[in-house]
């Protein structure tokens, strides 16, 4: 496990390249940082200055030199690195309240801009006029859209929105790609078709008629976050009444949920097909066991550190950093935080292995540091850890 302070502010968002080796984040306010690892420290190379309010979404595209970003300003950019310099390019978004969340598609031929309008934005290029168009989902979302992940198929779209509910659209643009086949959530998939839908207290999972009607209760909270599985038939989302939930495509919608111990969790993410990691506010990941013949979701331990290790060579200057980014100065609660992270962490990227079989991960959190997760290291040191 390592640990990196770039900030005292939070981090809110941020994105890898494809080789991992710069990452672009937000500290907290209207501007993009990118810093390239330099040996054992990372280098701030570029700042992006285009939007005038704060930005609340940053997406790398997988295979390109291309970044999306989206904010309170209601406004989406795609930049381009020419010349050595970041190059933005306006999104025509047609939303009246702020974009929340963004996403490529795995093809980077779209992506999708989530935000507080209850609308999805599913934006591609119009060769024509030589500008990046939007398609909207509406219907029938009630609220902001929190969270975006994209089905490894390129055309379905999990979404997780303030009205509890998440749900599966599909974002086919018969622009941009050729017509998709079936799935395990649906045969048919024109563009908006709802595929999928849970949440709410006790609500019932609804799947389209090609996948059929499933059953099984949500979460009762904002869906902070959600995640397809690497081969796409599963679909995990963290719920703010700290419920964590597993829906598979192939058994008509069903619905496992785990109600977790923890304080709220903000992000998750596959490490394997049966495994999932999760963290939130109680500033450490968490794993959750996944088992498909039996259909339940259970507890798989705390991914945390041994207090010494935590406080093994910090200086003066770090303690009192650390008081300031919890606004705290009770030296009990520093020494009761066994954690890396020391404020929340608001999210979660699988940086090797992907999401079949990941073997590190990384998180950011609201203390300004980011740390890079071994699997191996963690599964070798817990011994209750078993990821299957």
């Amino acid at each position: 496990m390592a640990y990196h302070s770039f900030l005292l502010e939070p981090i809110s968002c941020h994105a890898w390249n494809k080789d991992r080796s710069q990452i672009a984040l937000c500290p907290n306010n209207h501007d993009v940082h990118i810093y390239k690892k330099d040996g054992t420290k990372w280098t701030k190379i570029h700042e992006l200055k285009e939007h005038n309010g704060q930005v609340t979404g940053i997406d790398w595209a997988p295979d390109s030199n291309r970044i999306v970003t989206c904010g309170a300003d209601r406004n989406a950019y795609v930049w381009t690195l020419k010349e050595g310099t970041w190059k933005p390019t306006l999104v025509i978004l047609r939303i009246n309240r702020a974009a929340r969340c963004v996403k490529w598609s795995p093809r980077e031929n779209k992506f999708a801009v989530g935000s507080g309008s209850r609308l999805i934005s599913i934006c591609y290029f119009e060769q024509e006029n030589d500008w990046w168009v939007c398609k909207h989902i509406k219907k029938p979302i009630r609220s902001t859209i929190l969270s975006l992940d994209w089905h490894p198929n390129n055309v379905l779209l999990a979404a997780g929105s303030c009205d509890f509910k998440c749900r599966v659209f599909s974002a086919y643009i018969k622009e941009v790609e050729e017509k998709p086949g079936p799935t395990p959530w649906g045969s048919k998939m024109p563009f908006g078709e709802m595929l999928f839908e849970s949440g709410g207290s006790g609500a019932a999972a609804q799947a389209s008629a090609g996948a059929g009607a499933g059953g099984g209760a949500g979460g009762g909270g904002w869906v902070h976050s959600v995640c397809f599985s690497h081969s796409g038939n599963r679909l995990a989302w963290t719920s703010h009444d700290s419920t964590v939930c597993v829906a598979e495509g192939g058994k008509r919608g069903t619905v496992n949920s785990l109600s977790s111990e923890t304080l709220p969790l903000l992000c998750v993410t596959f490490i394997t097909e049966n495994s999932l990691v999760a963290a939130g506010h109680d500033c450490y990941p968490v794993l959750f066991v996944y088992d498909g013949a039996k259909g339940s979701l259970t507890f798989g331990g705390k991914l945390d550190i041994p207090k010494q290790a935590a406080q093994k060579g910090i200086s003066a200057r770090e303690r009192f950093q650390n008081l300031d980014r919890r606004a705290s100065e009770n030296q009990n609660a520093e020494q009761h935080l066994n954690s890396l992270h020391k404020n929340s962490i608001s999210q979660i990227s699988v940086l090797e292995g992907g999401r079949n079989q990941c073997s590190k991960f990384c998180t950011t959190g609201m203390d300004g540091g980011m740390s890079i997760w071994d699997v191996k290291t963690l599964e070798s040191a817990m011994k209750n850890l078993k990821i299957v």
